[in-house]
């Protein structure tokens, strides 16, 4: 079975970068083995308890939860650098360094920047 990561590098709302790599993910979930890969401000992504109703958008954190089959490997450096590492983050994530972050971008047969 072919691999793919989706990298988002920016933050999750603002633009329909953040929606777009969750929707892809989501269709790709039968065919392909799939992870998320968040990085730079796409690690806001993970942030527990968003609101973002004045935004008129959904809560994207919330959508991860419905794809309990979808590997999310959150850059760790990039939490520290942002000051989220201590906050309370979404429960279905892998942290991982930045060797292990580029060791997984390496081990997919596709890597899709979003």
């Amino acid at each position: 079975m072919k691999s793919i990561l989706y990298l988002l590098d920016t933050a999750p709302y603002g633009s329909e970068k953040a929606f777009g790599a969750l929707n892809a993910a989501a269709v790709s979930l039968t065919e392909m083995n799939v992870t998320l890969g968040l990085y730079g401000a796409g690690v806001y992504l993970v942030a527990a308890d968003q609101d973002s109703t004045n935004l008129g958008m959904p809560n994207l954190s919330d959508i991860l939860y419905s794809y309990g089959e979808l590997r999310v490997l959150v850059h760790e450096p990039s939490l520290i650098e942002r000051g989220l590492f201590g906050e309370t983050l979404i429960e279905t994530i892998e942290l991982v360094d930045e060797e292990d972050f580029l060791e997984a971008m390496e081990n997919s047969d596709s890597v899709i920047l979003f």
